[in-house]
């Protein structure tokens, strides 16, 4: 199950809300925590759509929820692996949201991705990493092709913070809706 949404129409964290309970909901293992791992770093502009929406979500605190990756604790290519044994040690019984950046196609640049399965972080750099979550979220932040690297560093910072607010809002829309957390 794989999702596409488009940022710049109205109403869009309402259907990121909807998608990701849905795709939560269809999750068929047992779980304790929901744990959101947020990935990339504020050293590069493109990059940082997963720590702003750590951001975000860590100022709000609801039970059984966590934030990994924030813009102050990111968690990137250098402490992924550390981060990802201490989520598997902290919390054994969680379902893990992974969020991060992603370069795509022209006519899908602006729009967020939901999706059951692992993500793959640094992909699109052709970095080795882990792949890790039960579901991800992606933004598409910018074009892919060549110069992958080159094109995080220059992607619009409005374009990257304007897709962390939808995602952002859209999980937060979904996080007060607790009839999916099953021992929460």
């Amino acid at each position: 199950m794989a999702f596409y949404i488009n940022t710049n129409q109205q109403d869009c964290s309402r259907e990121i809300s909807v998608l990701l309970k849905k795709c939560i909901l269809s999750y068929p293992h047992h779980w304790t925590d929901l744990v959101f791992l947020c990935i990339g770093t504020d050293r590069v502009t493109g990059d940082c759509l997963g720590p702003y929406v750590g951001h975000r979500l860590s100022s709000f605190c609801f039970p059984g929820i966590y934030v990994y990756g924030t813009l102050v604790q990111p968690v990137h290519a250098l402490n992924l692996c550390d981060t990802r044994k201490k989520i598997l040690s902290r919390h054994p019984d969680s379902l893990i949201i992974a969020v991060d950046a992603s370069l795509g196609q022209k006519k899908h640049l602006g729009y967020v991705t939901i999706a059951n399965g692992a993500l793959y972080p640094g992909a699109a750099v052709h970095k080795k990493l882990p792949p890790v979550g039960h579901i991800h979220i992606t933004g598409i932040v910018n074009t892919a092709g060549m110069l992958e690297q080159l094109t995080l560093q220059t992607t619009r910072l409005s374009t990257v913070i304007s897709i962390a607010e939808q995602i952002s809002n859209g999980i937060l829309l979904m996080i007060p809706q607790s009839d999916f957390r099953q021992t929460l």
